[in-house]
């Protein structure tokens, strides 16, 4: 019933007990009588009718959006069930311990050992120093590594209170800015790929044409985060596409285990020292060569995947405490039992390259554990 119309009740009803053909007091009565059963019996049931009639209404009116919420509402269920009954479940096995952090600041320098170091997209880094940042070129921009000169890999690079500081034997310590921006930049050639960098100027490249001897031109450049990058898939399709890198040969992070290192040294009856193939992590408490199987790796709160292994080259017969190129062991030895990836041909496998999914800090003594789902 619509508001107008309990209004014409109330008036008629109003009209009645004011009526003149009622005159006696019974008359007057029962019409009293009449108007309180209305009021107390019949408006109420009315109004529960015009409530009634009105949620009937709007559930008409709104029929479609109803229907669409409990769709979605629906779906959503059943997502989230799907989402926790398909999803794949993360199981941790420990496989070693970080036993040694090693950054090389400059490209084929010496190793800088660390008992922590931020584990970034692009490599390690430990205060200023970033790995693999610091690349000596020729005049025309073409890199210079230990094949070329080995005893590169006796130069030493820290950097303390702003400046970077370079030692190497027979050679006065050089300290010189850390960062000199209005130095130009210099277009660099690594092996097949284009890369920049600032040069680090004059008195560092004097520095250098001294220790090398010799008629050639050197500088020294350090990559900065604006400059261009390289990027490890368009040598290797295996990498993320968005993966970048500095100056190493191929990966952000190279793992390898002692013990894998060990095995090789037993073969020559000698002890070989790790810092020969430069890893940027060495697992210890494993057996040799397991880090093959290690598809996906977690240590603390870094998580990397693995992508190929590391092919090795001559520069691995150059002996990083005295910067003898022998062109021979370990290689020779090597090829022997390690080629074990057909794509890469001649070149023995010793340690993993592994892309940094997930950032964070590092410790020497930190358990690494193996990731399978």
């Amino acid at each position: 019933m619509r508001n107008t119309d309990l209004n014409q009740h109330q008036t008629s009803t109003g009209a009645l007990l004011n009526c003149s053909a009622f005159s006696t007091q019974e008359e007057r009565s029962f019409i009293n009588g009449l108007h309180f059963h209305f009021l107390s019996s019949v408006l109420p049931r009315k109004l529960a009718d015009l409530k009634m009639e009105s949620v009937a209404n709007l559930i008409a009116q709104n029929r479609k959006a109803a229907l669409c919420l409990a769709g979605t509402s629906v779906a959503l269920l059943g997502l989230g069930l799907g989402y926790r009954y398909m999803r794949k479940q993360k199981k941790l096995t420990r496989v070693g311990v970080v036993s040694q952090l090693l950054l090389h600041p400059m490209k084929s320098g010496k190793a800088v050992p660390v008992e922590a170091a931020e584990c970034l997209r692009m490599g390690l880094k430990c205060g200023e120093l970033e790995d693999r940042h610091w690349l000596v070129i020729t005049e025309d921009g073409q890199m210079v590594t230990g094949r070329q000169q080995p005893r590169l890999v006796l130069v030493s690079m820290t950097c303390e209170g702003g400046q970077l500081c370079l030692k190497g034997p027979d050679m006065e310590e050089l300290r010189v800015p850390l960062h000199q921006p209005s130095n130009p930049v210099y277009k660099c050639r690594i092996f097949s790929s284009d890369t920049e960098g600032r040069d680090c100027g004059d008195k560092v490249s004097d520095w250098f044409n001294r220790y090398f001897g010799g008629d050639k031109s050197y500088r020294l450049v350090h990559f900065e985060p604006h400059l261009k990058a390289r990027r490890p898939a368009e040598k290797e399709p295996a990498f993320p596409k968005d993966d970048k890198v500095a100056y190493p040969d191929a990966a952000p992070i190279m793992l390898m285990s002692e013990a894998s290192v060990q095995d090789i040294g037993s073969r020559l009856d000698r002890d070989l020292s790790v810092y020969q193939f430069r890893p940027s992590i060495v697992v210890s408490d494993c057996a040799a060569f397991t880090e093959d199987t290690w598809d996906n790796v977690q240590i603390g709160q870094v998580e990397m995947k693995r992508v190929i292994g590391c092919g090795r080259c001559i520069f691995t017969t150059v002996d990083p405490e005295t910067g003898v190129f022998s062109r021979k062991e370990p290689l020779d030895t090597l090829r022997t039992y390690r080629l074990t990836d057909p794509t890469q041909k001649t070149a023995p496998i010793l340690g993993q390259y592994y892309t940094v999914k997930k950032t964070g800090i590092l410790h020497v003594g930190d358990p690494v554990y193996k990731v399978s789902y």
